[in-house]
């Protein structure tokens, strides 16, 4: 068994200073076996506004500098109880839509062979749709939760069926996605029609929305959500317009009355006993950022993902090229 590299040591090196992996941790070629891997996906062709996902990954590494090497509140070290990597980005084509799917799901398949957890960075929220498509194929149907002020059960926009609007409907008509372990977090603001609500409901989902947090706090909602998901192998999309503007103004379609970060961090470290075989977190878009704290939040989310999945390394077997 090879010995973890974990951080560039914050003592010796400046944070600042050297190559921006995720978190300062090693590159995927600077290790032989891992049991965790960080992805950038710097795709944002299906955005339906505001453009500039693309640059989120990147973004994301930058604020990751200050993450440091023990998590309190889980009290644990991920970077010590796992070889974390940062797997660098994946390529995929910015101007046809079908071909970049094929190619994050690919590239995310790679990763994640033998069951190694994923955690990719977009990226606009179509990514999820391959990430989906990659983890199916190693885990079969699986749990879902997703963070979003928006549904994203669309069908067509302009008659397109592949946008950021539409990857869970065409995950639950593809079978990714277990319709009865499904569940909307943090959803708010206007719709087209109730009937999107309706179409949500027959593709599998429930919806805790915003104002329950200030019905049943967070709590309840984990109460909820854990009640929901079960034990199933789970998946966890973060789209960072769940936080209120004010904790995230750096994204495409921003919607008032969202959740806080630290409802955020609380719910997924909420999740810590469920196995989380891949995550993302998208839709940063930091040239509508202010002070990066649209990043650090989505940096930080990172973080409690792959502590979680630390604790869980025995279940999850690592994996080599």
């Amino acid at each position: 068994m090879n010995a973890i590299i974990g951080q560039v040591n914050g003592q010796e090196s400046p944070r600042y200073a050297g190559l921006t992996t995720f978190a300062r941790l090693p590159r995927r070629e600077d290790v032989e076996n891992f049991d965790i891997a960080v992805v950038g996906i710097p795709f944002d062709a299906g955005v339906t506004f505001r453009p500039g996902a693309r640059f989120g990954p990147s973004a994301i590494r930058e604020a990751s500098r200050l993450l440091r090497p023990y998590n309190p509140a889980l009290e644990n070290r991920p970077f010590a109880d796992a070889q974390v990597v940062d797997a660098g980005d994946i390529d995929c084509n910015p101007f046809d839509i079908p071909t970049a799917l094929g190619e994050i799901e690919a590239g995310l398949a790679h990763l994640m062979s033998n069951g190694a957890p994923v955690v990719s960075l977009g990226g606009d929220h179509t990514i999820a749709l391959p990430a989906l498509r990659a983890a199916h194929r190693e885990h079969g149907p699986l749990a879902l939760i997703h963070f979003d002020a928006h549904l994203d059960t669309w069908d067509t926009y302009f008659d397109m069926p592949y946008t950021h609007g539409s990857p869970f409907r065409r995950a639950s008509e593809e079978g990714l996605i277990r319709k009865d372990r499904s569940v909307h977090v943090g959803v708010r603001g206007s719709l087209y029609d109730q009937k999107d609500l309706i179409d949500d409901k027959e593709l599998g989902f429930t919806i805790v929305s915003c104002h329950d947090f200030d019905r049943i706090g967070v709590d309840g909602i984990l109460e909820h959500v854990l009640e929901r998901v079960g034990d199933a192998p789970l998946y966890v999309s973060v789209d960072i317009d769940v936080l209120d503007p004010a904790h995230a103004p750096g994204t495409g379609t921003p919607e008032a009355g969202g959740m806080t970060s630290r409802e955020l961090l609380a719910v997924v470290r909420g999740l810590r006993h469920n196995k989380i075989v891949a995550a993302d977190i998208v839709e940063v878009a930091p040239a509508y950022d202010h002070a990066a704290i649209t990043s650090v939040a989505a940096a930080n989310l990172a973080y409690e993902f792959i502590s979680i999945m630390a604790e869980q390394k025995t279940t999850l077997a690592p994996t080599s090229d």
